[in-house]
């Protein structure tokens, strides 16, 4: 019985530390203030292929990647590797400029795109408590634009960028280590030329201190230590627990924002925000549900 609960609590314990590093995110890119984004989003990607390449001959997964990213992934892997870079500079732009309110309802919104694009695109069939629920997060973010009330466009690219990323990455035929160092192989010619241009115009940030070469050195730890644990958490633990985890990102980024960042909570927020905790809970509530019913009737 200590063998079978053993990996299911150590997949917890990853899940739970992928989920909280991302949600601490903010803390870390606020110490990078000062720094413009598109530096940021280049020095992630080059420090995450020197730390990713290290990781992939230590465990000899080299043949093995190159092997899988060939035609029809490799297309998919340039279309993802797009949609992070994207998703990265949003991201980080909102921390720097102080919507973190913003994206933290962009990554409560994404588990429920997901469910979307899996109806329309995957031809999954939806249950009626995700119809619901997905109908109460769509009531909410409605509310939001009509009302004006924040730069609702960095929730949606976040949640599009990322849901549409997600899906690219479930049809793709490579592992979350393969594909992420092949992304991240792919963007990084353009991060080295940008890195490189602000160097010589005297604007990059590279140099200018110990501190913050380290912190930007950090970058490529900060970029893959999550999705390495999210990954071994995945195999280790049921989907729909993992699945119930993921609402910690959002859930800390939304409690920086406004205990730490002092960012205005309007009404509107509340109601909006309410709104899509109300969607996210029944989803998480049928998600649960459901995957508990075959093991019932078996």
């Amino acid at each position: 019985m200590t063998a079978t609960a053993s990996p299911a609590c150590t997949g917890l314990i990853l899940g739970i530390g992928a989920y909280v590093t991302w949600g601490l995110l903010p803390l870390y890119l606020k110490l990078l203030a000062g720094v413009p984004a598109f530096q940021v989003v280049a020095h992630r990607i080059l420090w995450s292929v020197a730390l990713l390449l290290l990781v992939v001959l230590a465990m000899r997964r080299g043949a093995a990647i190159q092997a899988a990213a060939r035609g029809r992934t490799l297309l998919l892997l340039c279309g993802s590797a797009g949609l992070i870079a994207v998703n990265w500079l949003v991201y980080i732009w909102a921390v720097q400029h102080a919507h973190v309110l913003e994206a933290s309802l962009g990554y409560f919104i994404n588990p429920l795109v997901n469910v979307a694009l899996g109806v329309a695109v995957l031809g999954e069939r939806v249950r009626r408590g995700q119809a619901v629920a997905i109908g109460i997060a769509a009531v909410g973010v409605l509310l939001l634009a009509v009302s004006g009330g924040g730069a609702l466009w960095i929730s949606l690219t976040l949640a599009v960028t990322f849901g549409v990323y997600g899906l690219l990455r479930k049809v793709a035929a490579i592992d979350a280590l393969g594909g992420l160092t092949v992304e991240t192989l792919l963007l990084s010619p353009f991060a080295a030329i940008f890195i490189t241009q602000a160097q010589v115009a005297g604007t990059g940030a590279f140099g200018q201190s110990m501190r913050m070469d380290v912190l930007l050195v950090l970058a490529g730890a900060v970029t893959t230590a999550p999705l390495l644990m999210f990954a071994a958490a995945a195999r280790r633990m049921r989907y729909a627990t993992l699945g119930l985890l993921q609402y910690l990102a959002p859930t800390l980024q939304f409690l920086q924002a406004v205990l730490l960042f002092g960012e205005t909570l309007k009404p509107v927020h509340i109601a909006t925000f309410t709104l899509i905790w109300a969607g996210c809970a029944l989803y998480a509530y049928d998600s649960v549900r459901g995957s508990r019913t075959p093991a019932t009737r078996a």
